[in-house]
């Protein structure tokens, strides 16, 4: 709606400042009281009507029937009747030479009678010329001038609007991309993620372990963080780490002593938005490439906010094969292509191995 009033304010003074050009080529003997009586004569009325006629003919139906339609020929051969119209109204010369008209006739040219035998010949005063004549022998070149101008101007319009339309609709095409891609990332996640958390309340099922109910409740936390919030690009990263404490909670009631975990979060949590389960991927990842039935293990996980970033810090050893890398991989590209997404150059993403160490760091400039 803004912009509509913007275009039309725009259009109104574009108009009032192109109609007013015809004043200043009046001489200086015209009154005050002449010019106003020019702007309501018919010879100016013709004029505003004739180059405002082109401007939105040619704007409006012109160029979306014929030039964007790739009919050039047909396009430039309207062009050139219509400037063929106007060298013939002469709107311009028309206005302004009728403005300008003398008073009085003026440059008489003399006419010789036929001669008589009987007596000398004498001169008289011959029929003057019509303004009207003088005028329509000239070359109207200020009204081809203004009908180029006039032309090239709506040529220029239509032009930028079509190029604006397309800019736009390419934004909107790579923003549907983005989150039909975002979207099936998602949907990546959250059954890998819960497939694995199932498998292993069954486990503790099947061995009859006490902590099966917990376990539940826990899952069933986790799983309302998930069908709640994980359809926003964006949540509290309080949600996001009390779904990590919870599953960090399941992971140490399924492996026991065998497993030591360092768990730290400090820093500020609250109004701070993280994308829904990102750092979920980098612990699920730790867990299941990070711990063996037959040594033990530690995983270090440390989340830290403040008022500028976000920071996740994990370290484990990985004990894993080669084909359970290459799954795991998937998982970190699909963490990638999200951050890619909702942080551009706004997010450091760093993953290092060092002495059998598996390091992985990630800072997210807080935007929101």
């Amino acid at each position: 709606m803004f912009r509509l009033k913007s275009a039309i304010i725009s259009h109104i003074i574009g108009w009032i400042i192109f109609l007013s050009l015809p004043l200043l080529f009046l001489n200086g003997n015209s009154t005050n009281e002449n010019k106003f009586q020019i702007l309501f004569s018919a010879n100016y009325f013709l004029f505003c009507i004739a180059y405002i006629f082109l401007f939105y003919f040619n704007t409006y139906f012109l160029i979306p029937q014929f030039y964007l339609q790739k009919k050039f020929f047909i396009y430039f051969i309207i062009i050139l009747l219509l400037l063929i119209i106007f060298y013939l109204l002469k709107p311009f010369d028309q206005l302004v030479f009728h403005a300008n008209r003398p008073p009085t006739p003026g440059n008489y040219q003399f006419q010789h009678p036929p001669s008589d035998s009987n007596g000398p010949s004498e001169f008289r005063p011959g029929r003057p010329f019509s303004p009207d004549e003088r005028a329509s022998k000239r070359i109207d070149v200020v009204s081809i001038f203004l009908f180029i101008m006039v032309w090239a101007l709506s040529m220029a319009v239509k032009i930028t609007q079509q190029w604006r339309k397309m800019e736009q609709r390419a934004t909107r095409a790579e923003a549907d991309k983005a989150n039909a891609e975002l979207s099936f990332l998602k949907t990546q996640i959250n059954p890998h993620f819960l497939f694995n958390t199932l498998n292993n309340i069954y486990t503790l099922a099947i061995t009859r372990n006490e902590n099966t109910a917990a376990c539940l409740m826990k899952l069933s936390n986790i799983m309302r963080y998930v069908t709640d919030e994980v359809s926003e690009d964006f949540v509290m990263l309080a949600n996001e780490v009390n779904c990590i404490r919870d599953y960090i909670d399941l992971q140490r009631l399924r492996l026991g002593k065998n497993m030591k975990i360092d768990f730290e979060v400090t820093g500020e949590m609250e109004n701070r938005k993280i994308p829904p389960l990102i750092l979920m991927t980098f612990v699920e990842n730790l867990f299941k490439y990070g711990v063996s039935n037959h040594e033990a293990a530690d995983i270090i996980i440390k989340i830290f906010s403040d008022k500028k970033s976000i920071t996740f810090f994990s370290k484990n050893r990985v004990f894993v094969s080669k084909s359970d890398g290459e799954r795991g991989g998937i998982g970190i590209t699909n963490a990638r292509k999200r951050l890619d997404h909702l942080y551009p150059n706004k997010h450091f993403f760093n993953i290092e191995s060092e002495n059998g160490w598996y390091i992985l760091q990630l800072t997210l400039q807080n935007s929101l």
